[in-house]
């Protein structure tokens, strides 16, 4: 399997809708939200790339427990965050599963009000 590269993460990222991407914590830590809330952070400039993602805390343990790669939440919620280290060795269609997680679970959390915006709004 190969490793991510910033380019491709990145372009899944901001696929998701009214997804944006902000530099909040200095140059290094890209952050994915949508309407207002995060749902990714990337090491952007790591090697291998490492992406935060939120996580039904059940569902965090089994993949840490499943995968080497995943490990909690670096300097996160550990119970609803995991880190995922893409060095390859997770398929990409389970990485893309993890990040589709995390966005509906930020999306579920939002207020009401931002929801419906949300579901109004065009990509």
């Amino acid at each position: 399997m190969t490793k991510w590269r910033f380019k491709g993460l990145r372009s899944s990222l901001l696929e998701k809708k009214q997804s944006v991407e902000e530099y909040p914590f200095g140059p290094d830590a890209a952050v994915y939200k949508v309407m207002g809330k995060m749902f990714a952070l990337v090491a952007w400039q790591d090697d291998p790339l490492r992406i935060n993602l939120k996580c039904d805390p059940d569902e965090a343990h089994a993949l840490r427990s499943m995968f080497q790669a995943v490990q909690p939440g670096y300097h996160m919620n550990k119970e609803h965050w995991n880190t995922v280290l893409l060095d390859g060795s997770i398929e990409k269609t389970v990485v893309l599963e993890m990040i589709d997680a995390s966005y509906n679970l930020v999306v579920k959390g939002l207020k009401k009000a931002d929801r419906m915006k949300l579901a109004a709004m065009s990509s």
